[in-house]
């Protein structure tokens, strides 16, 4: 995937207020609408302003995409890191299904998550009364958060326009609640913490999008958690019983004689404890101990001997 420059696109700097934006857009949309352009390029390159436009014109996008840094250069191959836009706080501006045949797949993959629709304003009476936006944010917390629930502290940044034209990130703090069972692509919502309302309006609501941060040892796949748990060859050939970690404390776990690399071992219900709670599962890493002096390797030469008759590779049709 390439990324685009849509500062360069519109032939504008990165520190353009949002009027120079807007009048770049008229100017490069006349020059390029393919009902008149005798430009060769020129439907391909109306596309291209519109998307950069789409994003440039609006402060949520636009900060999100400066996010990225100014080291890219149009065309280079590009992937987002995955926690990119973690504790960045928008004001609910995205775009659709319908739409998303009209964009890159450079846009989709900064902007088809993480930006909701607008909450629609009402009216009550005679008074105007519009009710705030919804605004959104993507966080990370930690796996044991969802096991024990917690407390926690977080800084969003949110976008916002000075006098000037020129778009920056307001830093504010607020505290939440982890839900015991949460789960990566759950929402946890904050009644009354998104946009002030107008008139008697309610304020919006602030909707906190959960992703889990990389564990050193566990990895999660939806409602079930994963170890790679390493284990002796004589602990798998013969069995064991052994002690082994999980988010919600320490098992004892029974490993079957005979076990081979890569055997999975379930402990059910012990996954990401929501309302149908998924699965924990170890799986089994043969690790080897080390032929670093002469009396292991004695070792391994002596089973090298005591198993002449196997062959690891034969399923593969390899000769031993």
């Amino acid at each position: 995937m390439e990324f685009k420059d849509y500062y360069k696109i519109m032939g504008l700097e990165r520190h353009a207020t949002q009027e120079d934006i807007k009048r770049a857009h008229r100017r490069l949309a006349r020059k390029y609408h393919p009902d008149v352009s005798k430009e060769p390029d020129a439907e391909a390159r109306f596309k291209e302003l519109g998307e950069a436009y789409e994003v440039l014109r609006d402060p949520d996008k636009r900060a999100a995409y400066d996010q990225l840094g100014a080291n890219w250069q149009g065309g280079q191959e590009f992937r987002p890191p995955p926690d990119w836009n973690a504790g960045f706080e928008t004001s609910g501006r995205g775009f659709s299904d319908a739409d998303a045949p009209g964009y890159s797949e450079f846009f989709e993959s900064l902007f088809r998550r993480g930006f909701g629709d607008v909450h629609p304003g009402r009216q009550s009476g005679s008074t105007f009364q519009a009710h705030g936006e919804d605004h959104h944010a993507k966080i990370l917390i930690d796996l044991e958060d969802s096991y024990q629930g917690a407390r926690r502290m977080l800084t969003l940044r949110l976008p916002e326009v000075d006098a000037q034209g020129h778009v920056g990130l307001r830093e504010h703090t607020i505290e939440f609640t982890v839900p015991k069972g949460v789960y990566a692509g759950q929402r946890i919502r904050l009644a009354g913490q998104g946009g002030p309302g107008i008139g008697q309006g309610q304020s919006g609501d602030l909707f906190l999008e959960v992703e889990f941060r990389p564990h050193a040892h566990y990895r999660v796949d939806k409602l079930d958690v994963y170890l790679d748990l390493p284990v002796a060859p004589w602990e798998a050939a013969l069995g064991a019983q052994i002690e082994v970690p999980t988010p919600s404390g320490p098992v004892e776990l029974t490993v079957p004689a005979g076990s081979v690399n890569g055997r999975k071992l379930r402990l059910k219900g012990r996954g990401i404890p929501a309302r149908h709670p998924g699965d924990f599962y170890f799986v089994l890493k043969i690790a080897l101990p080390p032929a670093d002096n002469e009396a292991a390797q004695s070792f391994y030469r002596h089973m090298e001997k005591q198993f002449n008759s196997f062959h690891p590779r034969s399923q593969l049709g390899a000769r031993p």
